[in-house]
């Protein structure tokens, strides 16, 4: 008997059995205590089971105060506002939906004010155009305003021969480049007008103002400021690219 008390102490002795319970009560009263309080699990509580929180301004009428922005607040102030109140009041479906809400009609607004902004401004120009002289009138007529791709293609395309000249005005002149660029010229313009004659003609009156400007503009520039290398027809050359591309771009 004694030595099956020796092996097993607390079963057999019924005070320590006693003292056990007491300590393993007094654990679990204590960890129920530190769960109550503890603000994580709280916060996990209400962000999951409980109530989630709810937007204050829900209810202003006004969509930028709603968003807590000004009215003039940039596109992406307006949109990092939508974000960050998404990500603190999303769980509260009002509260989204009111947020949704006074973006769209922010957005809304700022795309109904840069309509109106192009449509003011064509009909001023159009204004204009009606109340000039009639040799300007006849003027505009020839002249058109191509989509902005294919400006900035025909402007790298002129650019490139300016590039490829003065890189090659040691070696010597630009009448190759210049060659190249009344041809692009013509092929654009016919490729717009159909009519080959129409484009032949355009492409080299281009070619001749450009090479008259050209010719008369370039002497007054001080030598100073110009290369050895840079010779009267590189520089008169240089103008008569911008006239080809004006040419082939602008006119009808």
């Amino acid at each position: 008997m004694t030595s099956l008390l020796l092996s097993n102490p607390i079963v057999s002795s019924p005070f320590l059995g006693k003292k056990l319970s007491v300590t393993n009560n007094s654990r679990k009263s204590t960890l129920s205590a530190l769960v109550v309080r503890s603000p994580r699990c709280a916060a996990a509580d209400a962000t999951f089971g409980g109530n989630p929180p709810k937007y204050s301004r829900s209810n202003i009428w006004d969509p930028y105060k709603r968003l807590g922005i000004t009215t003039d607040a940039s596109e992406e102030e307006v949109w990092s506002s939508r974000n960050f109140l998404l990500d603190q009041y999303g769980a509260h479906e009002r509260s989204a939906e009111s947020i949704e809400a006074a973006f769209e009609k922010i957005l809304m607004t700022s795309f109904q004010n840069r309509k109106k902004t192009k449509i003011n401004l064509k009909t001023k120009l159009k204004k204009k155009v009606e109340e000039s002289p009639p040799w300007v009138q006849s003027l505009l007529a020839f002249v058109e305003l191509p989509p902005t791709i294919i400006i900035l293609r025909r402007l790298f395309l002129f650019s490139f021969m300016a590039f490829w000249s003065v890189m090659n005005s040691a070696d010597g002149g630009p009448a190759f480049q210049v060659a190249l660029s009344l041809f692009a010229c013509i092929y654009f313009l016919n490729d717009k007008s159909k009519s080959i004659g129409r484009a032949c003609l355009i492409g080299f009156g281009s070619l001749v103002v450009g090479w008259i400007c050209g010719s008369c503009v370039v002497p007054m520039i001080p030598a100073a400021i110009l290369q050895p290398t840079w010779t009267l027809e590189l520089l008169t050359s240089l103008v008569v690219y911008i006239f080809l591309f004006l040419g082939c771009t602008f006119l009808k």
